[in-house]
């Protein structure tokens, strides 16, 4: 965990010294970042899951594909929470320069989901709180002694100061024995090191033109410069290659993320336009299509499927191409190539769910789009999903389905209060099938709001 863990920490400590001083908040001022947004893209996750199973496996972690999210942020990071998710950064993606960089990240994650970090780490923000509501009291009974505020100040900021050093000395011995337990992951699923010492040099470089100073009082991690000598030394010991099954698909996902996430002259710069790679040919697809080239952008898809036509991803994007250009029925055609090669994919069905609704359709094809979205929802629900659902079940006259879906749909946004109305309006005349979901729904409401969240 690089930078954004930090955040994640700092952030519940601004929660947790709100409204003691404001020397205090000051302190964390600069971490206290609003969150970035998730990407779902099924390419990429597919890549991901690949790439992060066998860690799992070795570690005798329980693996499930839906638990990894890529996260919208250009910082070089990856983290991990509670119940095995695992939050890749694009930043990382991007920046990592083949799959044996990106694995040793990966395995660093797995080593804190095996060492139990998270639920210690939680532990021990739960009993700082304690200790600092103590040093409140401590600090009242020193100005009421004393007379002066200053002395209230001192004997505050020195407890929060013991703390923050307790809990950097457990983040360091965390992420030492996460470094070591990703040697021996990647050793066992016969990978070398050297991405991950690698990837520990380019943060290095990252923190230094980012103006971190490594010696920072409040640094919870090693030395970068410490743990690539370590990895040196654990280097000695693993002779497996640094080459991946993985990296054709590796340089067609950065490609991919680059072109769309970073500005166009950058991007341009990283896949020039007499780039005929396929990675090259991919971003310039994407390239064009922004600088609103429609047609080229479509021509050089049309080259990429002719020189790989079972790759589904192609026909995906050529889809999503023609749908935002309101082309809908060859839109509809690409999507359906792509299910023909890849059908286990969500995102895919999504959109030719989303497609066929747009288009004009009978009877048997809307039964046809509701079966496939509730397929979708049970599977790995979404917010887009839902809201697709509500429409399909209104078309199909069924207003409490519809209602229900609605509901779900809002309480995804965190519109409680409307969804808490779509509830009781479907209620009404909801059949006894769907009674029992209503009240699941209600319930989990009224259990969010007791607990505050």
């Amino acid at each position: 965990m690089v930078e954004k863990t930090y955040r994640l920490i700092y952030k519940q400590l601004i929660k947790l010294f709100a409204g003691f001083t404001l020397a205090t908040v000051l302190i964390f001022d600069c971490c206290a970042q609003r969150g970035p947004s998730l990407i779902s893209d099924d390419e990429t996750q597919t890549f991901l899951a690949n790439i992060i199973r066998p860690l799992f496996n070795v570690a005798g972690i329980s693996f499930d594909e839906n638990k990894i999210f890529i996260v919208n942020d250009n910082s070089l990071n990856a983290f991990v929470s509670n119940g095995n998710y695992m939050f890749v950064h694009t930043g990382t993606l991007i920046n990592a320069d083949n799959v044996n960089e990106l694995s040793g990240i990966l395995a660093h994650e797995t080593g804190h989901i095996a060492g139990g970090h998270i639920a210690r780490q939680k532990l021990r923000l739960e009993q700082m709180q304690t200790l600092s509501v103590a040093s409140l009291i401590a600090a009242g009974a020193a100005a009421a002694a004393s007379g002066r505020g200053d002395a209230a100040l001192a004997v505050m900021l020195g407890s929060q100061s013991s703390l923050l050093n307790a809990l950097s000395a457990y983040q360091m011995q965390e992420e030492r024995s996460a470094d070591e337990s990703a040697i021996k992951y990647l050793a066992q699923t016969e990978q070398s090191a050297k991405g991950l010492r690698n990837f520990m040099k380019k943060i290095q470089s990252h923190n230094r033109l980012s103006g971190y100073n490594e010696v920072s009082y409040f640094r919870t991690h090693p030395l970068s410069m410490e743990r690539e000598q370590f990895f040196n030394e654990a280097l000695k010991n693993n002779s497996f290659s640094d080459i991946s099954p993985y990296d054709e698909d590796f340089k067609l996902i950065k490609a991919k993320l680059s072109a769309f996430l970073l500005p166009i002259e950058r991007a341009q710069n990283m896949y020039p336009v007499d780039d005929v790679s396929k990675a090259g040919l991919y971003a310039n697809a994407i390239i064009n299509y922004k600088k609103s080239n429609f047609n080229k952008a479509i021509s050089i898809l049309n080259k990429l499927i002719k020189q790989d036509p079972k790759n589904p991803y192609f026909y995906e994007l050529k889809g999503q191409f023609l749908f935002e250009s309101s082309r809908l029925k060859p839109a509809l055609n690409a999507y359906k190539k792509a299910l023909e090669l890849k059908p286990s994919s969500n995102e895919i069905m999504l959109s030719w769910a989303h497609t066929s609704l747009e288009l004009p359709h009978d009877k048997q094809t809307l039964q046809k789009i509701i079966t496939v979205l509730n397929r979708i929802q049970h599977k790995n629900p979404s917010s887009t999903g839902w809201l697709l659902l509500a429409r399909a079940y209104d078309e199909n006259g069924q207003k409490p389905y519809a209602l229900y879906c609605s509901a779900q749909y809002s309480l995804t946004i965190g519109n409680i209060e409307i969804a808490k109305k779509q509830i009781n309006q479907a209620s009404i005349e909801a059949p006894e099938s769907l009674k029992l979901k209503l009240a699941d729904l209600k319930n989990f409401i009224t259990q969010k709001e007791e607990n505050g969240n």
